[in-house]
């Protein structure tokens, strides 16, 4: 399998994790009980339930992205460059993100979106 390939799939464990990781800090913050209801004013999440939650939505947003710029099928170098720096600044974002340290989690967030013009720039 493909680096680029490979690593698609450990985003997918990796947003697998921060999914888990959101739920439970659910559970912690609201209950269980509202979380099994038809959530209905639902209270927001806040403190490290809600970062887990915005860091999680984030990933998958950007999953996406990541995702349709590999299965183009171009590999190279640079698309493998590309994805391990989109793939490893996603981890360190979750992790900085939960901690709730601020700069630092925009600048990995940026790191991880130069891995993503890395893979595009080599399909134009």
């Amino acid at each position: 399998m493909k680096l680029e390939l490979a690593l698609v799939a450990w985003a997918v464990a990796l947003a697998f994790a921060q999914m888990l990781i959101a739920a439970s800090a659910a559970t912690l913050h609201v209950g269980l009980p509202m979380l099994a209801g038809n959530r209905d004013d639902m209270p927001p999440r806040t403190g490290w339930a809600g970062r887990e939650q915005r860091a999680h939505l984030n990933m998958l947003e950007s999953r996406v992205l990541f995702a349709a710029l590999v299965l183009v099928g171009k590999t190279n170098a640079m698309t493998a460059l590309g994805a391990q720096l989109f793939f490893w600044a996603r981890l360190a974002y979750a992790l900085v993100y939960l901690a709730g340290v601020p700069w630092v989690r925009t600048g990995v967030w940026l790191v991880s979106i130069i891995g993503l013009i890395l893979i595009f720039a080599q399909l134009l």
